[in-house]
């Protein structure tokens, strides 16, 4: 990844940057540029700020706009959007704009449900076409402790009671700063905080500055990459799935994109397959092609 200093420096005198990092000066943003900017992430990755989060969305940008000595949103925006280096300084807006609070064994109900009821359901089920492999997608997956989270439940409670059971499973995020965290796989202590420590012992490697690393056997069983749930090409790609999850990701969207992006995991689940969503989410008006399916202490969403 190029560099945003050598990025910047090949972008020209029409931008006139002079990379002031340390001039904090704090910016206003109008109400015009406010939905110049709203629009224009919306475009981009669905993602839909309302009125009220204006200051939200100035103090995101703010730490960028300094950094690459900018004065204004306007001229930010048409930094995004016009030099030739837009592709890679979009990937810093992404992660600029995205929330990425995430730790293991979060939503424990839901992995319970994952390997008490749900994979014993889909390996018994005469409609699941290929028994001997389970593919499961953390969307949104950050930095990936839900991921590999999975992947230590499967390895602990699933394979031994089904020798021979091929497990895949991809994470994706729209932030390419997480995605390469996800991919080294070195956790501080505050995401390993709820990790109960049966796990914590048996599948993380003690490192340096009390960092714990994911044992090479969970990180082959899980592949991330980057991917924009908004984008219909790359959700595409997207296939034969039997078990999505997208927590704490709708949040994020205005109907329109949530209906967009549900219709895209609904597309993506094998037939009878599960989605499972955040405790704050609901489907409710955005997509009547699941069933909801209650288990203790979580609802997950089948495909019907």
């Amino acid at each position: 990844m190029i560099s945003q200093q050598t990025a910047a420096s090949n972008v020209g005198s029409k931008f006139n940057f002079n990379f002031s990092i340390s001039d904090n000066k704090k910016l206003q943003m109008s109400a015009k540029t406010f939905d110049e900017w709203r629009k224009y992430i919306y475009d981009v990755s669905g993602i839909y700020f309302q009125d009220n989060k204006k200051y939200l969305l100035e103090s995101r940008l703010q730490k960028r706009i300094n950094y690459l000595g900018l004065d204004s949103f306007e001229k930010y925006l048409e930094y995004v959007k016009f030099n030739p280096q837009r592709e890679a300084e979009k990937k810093q807006l992404f992660e600029a704009i995205t929330i990425n609070e995430t730790y293991f064994f979060r939503n424990q109900p839901q992995f319970d449900a994952l390997v008490q009821h749900i994979v014993p359901e889909l390996l018994n089920d005469p409609r699941k076409l290929n028994k001997k492999k389970l593919r499961i997608w953390s969307a949104a997956s950050s930095s990936g402790e839900e991921a590999y989270t999975i992947a230590m439940v499967l390895t602990e409670l699933i394979l031994p009671k089904y020798p021979g059971l091929q497990v895949e499973i991809i994470g994706t995020d729209i932030n390419y700063a997480v995605v390469e965290n996800a991919k080294r796989g070195i956790y501080k202590e505050y995401s390993i905080r709820n990790t109960p420590p049966l796990y914590l012992k048996k599948y993380f490697i003690p490192r340096e500055n009390n960092t714990m690393e994911v044992i090479p056997e969970i990180k082959k069983m899980v592949k991330f990459k980057i991917l924009n749930l908004y984008d219909d090409a790359g959700m595409r790609m997207m296939n034969n799935f039997d078990v999505i999850f997208c927590a704490n990701v709708l949040i994020y969207f205005n109907l329109e994109s949530k209906k967009k992006v549900v219709e895209h995991l609904y597309n993506a689940l094998n037939p009878v397959g599960y989605l499972f969503i955040g405790y704050s989410e609901s489907l409710h008006g955005i997509s009547k092609a699941f069933r909801l399916v209650s288990f203790p202490k979580t609802i997950g969403y089948k495909k019907e």
